[in-house]
């Protein structure tokens, strides 16, 4: 009989966490609890790296009143003898 295998258990790193969390709550104070919860390390670990990274940017999309949206076909010519 062969021996259970082994599973390797290692935690996710703080960026996979903060990730992870943000996915799962859009509020601040949730992130950093979710991920402090995922890693097993305390929150104002979390809460320091949350402060020292870049911050977010998010592109919301230009309307513009009046655009029409243009699209064009290009049509390929007609093989020899198909009339």
């Amino acid at each position: 009989m062969r021996p259970p295998p082994r599973v390797r258990y290692e935690p996710p790193t703080l960026e996979e966490a903060v990730s992870a969390a943000r996915d799962l709550s859009e509020d601040p104070n949730g992130v950093v609890e979710i991920a402090a919860g995922l890693m097993g390390v305390p929150e104002e670990q979390v809460r320091e790296h949350l402060r020292k990274e870049a911050p977010r940017r998010t592109l919301a999309p230009v309307i513009q009143a009046g655009r029409r949206t243009v699209i064009v076909e290009t049509r390929t010519r007609a093989r020899a003898g198909m009339r």
